[in-house]
């Protein structure tokens, strides 16, 4: 299998990671800190009890098994049911507390990752899948968050246990217990083999799991396509190969890292049959007694159990710590569109919009718009028409800020688009675009989120201009409809309207229309051009169109070709240009319409 993920091994290593990554949850721990200190601190006598039972081991030997104490036997019962009662009892405690405080932190580290992706621009998603989105800002947190708390736990608990069992095993033999604490230690050490190599594939497993969750995603948005051009059979191929990846990568943590825990083990057991062989001649001697023996065995088989499952548990804190990370490398990452410092609110606008020497592009020095200018008076429509690819969608994408210019700059009323906050940038703006997104919810939901304090005489006003209230009386449940995933449970032509109600209820002075009638059919297009014009009634507008029939009546008609602006004119005034670009594209759309006809 080909390498996955090729970041340096190095990179996220830190002098101490664990002391590293719960420095970084500090923030997310504090507003809990007293359950979960309160849970650690419960943790403590849950551990302390295994050694305490393996100190009672020692008089229960020599006390009744040796010297026959019919007293002391007479309350083992109930010594036993006092120990495991508390036990339980602190371990559910523990457990509770620790889920809460887990869940809590989980739910906090996602709403802060959700608002970090919201912040995000548009140029960020245009280069990240959907898969590494759902993982890295759903599953890291779980994996992060609930390990954290789990691991600390898990730490505070078998570290006090086996601090007390070690004193335990000194205080029945010091010469057994080097022997012992020497075969743990190796065993102990064998982890740090296998470290290097099991970062990088658990880091190289969360790549493919993303790969994996994208094509779970593909196929749900695009299972028409799929059907459509009978892919089953290479979706499946390529799935399945993706799966053949998974294998290997878990075969490949098993090869790994599945040694650790046998190879543990066998040392820890050598080490227990070097007690066993060194203990009888210490008891023939009367070095210890029967009593020592049996508690040192008791507190030495309790102690093993952490250490036998060292390895694996070591697979799961490393794959917290490195959850941990990657959390806050999207903390980290930096959002290309932000508010400058000094940044003013817009307030309206009252002369123009221009495009100064605008220049765009999405990679580094491949410009899609070159030298673009361009000026709307408030109040006009301006058509952008061209062949596909020309950079049409690039010039009204660039206007609310979806992305930054490259060079030159846009103004309205003479100041530069930068200089205005985002948000009063944006609410200036409505937008149709040629698929427009609905949200789970009812009509009404989607409608609201154009201006959610518009009234209800706003609503309905924004219902009748986008000619959508015929629509709605056929409904019984009205503009309360619940729509499903995208509203796919409506037609082209009816998202569209409910689009346009959208942009029509947000009563903003700009509105673009981004080929908003180009998917639809010719008398869903004649209602949904009707909505259109009341939109765009007394607004400055800015129309993409591949129909120019639409687009005759626009004030200015700009022609884009492969980023350049070629002819500028009205209508009339294009048609006379000899041999000109908007007359080709015209009178081959109106050709080809009377060849048809």
């Amino acid at each position: 299998m080909k390498k996955i993920f090729t970041r340096p091994m190095g990179e996220l290593v830190t002098k101490n990671p664990f002391v590293d990554n719960y420095k970084k949850m500090w923030p997310f721990v504090k507003p809990y800190w007293f359950r979960a200190m309160l849970g650690l601190l419960l943790a403590l006598p849950v551990g302390a009890l295994d050694a305490t039972v393996a100190m009672f081991m020692k008089s229960y030997t020599d006390d009744v098994l040796v010297a026959k104490n019919a007293t002391f036997a007479a309350y083992i019962p109930l010594l036993i049911i006092a120990f495991v009662l508390v036990q339980s009892v602190l371990t559910y405690l523990v457990k509770y507390l620790n889920s809460w405080v887990g869940n809590k932190i989980t739910l906090d580290v996602r709403k802060k990752l959700f608002r970090k992706l919201l912040s995000m621009h548009s140029g960020y998603f245009d280069t990240t899948d959907s898969g590494f989105i759902m993982l890295r800002y759903n599953n890291d947190a779980d994996t992060a968050c609930n390990g954290l708390i789990n691991n600390l736990r898990m730490m505070v608990t078998r570290v006090f246990s086996s601090v007390t069992l070690i004193f335990v095993l000194f205080y029945n033999s010091w010469q057994l217990t080097v022997i012992a604490v020497g075969a743990f230690s190796v065993a102990g050490a064998l982890i740090f083999i296998v470290r290097r190599k099991l970062e990088e594939l658990v880091r190289n497993t969360v790549v493919i799991n993303s790969i994996a969750m994208r094509a779970y995603n593909e196929m749900f948005n695009g299972n028409r396509t799929v059907a459509a051009y009978n892919l089953q059979d290479d979706q499946e191929r390529r799935f399945n190969q993706l799966m053949d990846d998974v294998f290997n990568l878990n075969m490949g943590m098993v090869k790994h890292t599945g040694w650790l825990s046998p190879v543990m083990h066998f040392i820890v057991s050598l080490g227990l049959a070097l007690v066993f062989w060194q203990s009888s001649s210490m008891i023939v001697n009367g070095t210890i007694t029967s009593g020592n023996f049996t508690s040192f065995v008791a507190a030495l088989l309790m102690l093993y159990t952490p250490v036998k499952t060292m390895g694996d548990n070591y697979v799961d804190i490393k794959k917290a710590f490195l959850a941990i990370d990657r959390i806050f490398e999207l903390f980290a990452l930096k959002t290309e569109i932000s508010d400058k410092p000094g940044t003013v609110t817009l307030t309206g606008v009252r002369k123009d919009i221009r495009f100064n020497n605008v220049s765009f592009a999405y990679k580094p020095g491949v410009y899609v718009l070159k030298d673009i200018n361009l000026t709307v008076p408030v109040g006009t429509t301006v058509a952008l028409v061209g062949n596909s690819g020309g950079g049409k969608s690039t010039v009204v994408s660039l206007l609310p800020r979806f992305y930054n210019v490259t060079k030159g700059s846009i103004t309205i009323d003479g100041v530069n688009i930068e200089n205005f906050t985002l948000k009063s940038l944006r609410d200036h703006i409505s937008v149709v675009f040629q698929d427009n997104f609905l949200f789970t919810g009812s009509i009404r939901d989607n409608i609201m989120i154009g201006r959610p304090g518009a009234t209800e005489k706003d609503l309905q006003e924004a219902v009748k201009n986008a000619h959508l209230d015929d629509f709605i009386r056929t409904l019984k449940d009205g503009l309360d409809t619940e729509l499903g995933e995208r509203g796919l449970t409506l037609s082209g032509g009816q998202r569209q309207r409910v689009a346009i109600a959208r942009a029509f209820i947000r009563q903003a002075p700009i509105v673009i229309l981004d080929e908003a009638t180009s998917a639809l059919d010719n008398k869903s297009e004649a209602i949904v051009q009707k909505a259109l014009d009341n939109l765009t009634k007394n607004r400055t507008v800015f129309v993409i169109a591949h129909r120019l029939s639409t687009v005759v009546n626009a004030d200015k008609i700009v022609v884009l070709n492969e980023g350049h602006i070629v002819e500028e004119g009205t209508h009339d005034q294009l048609l006379q240009i000899p041999n000109g670009a908007y007359a080709s594209l015209y009178n081959a759309q109106f050709k080809h319409k009377a060849q048809h006809a």
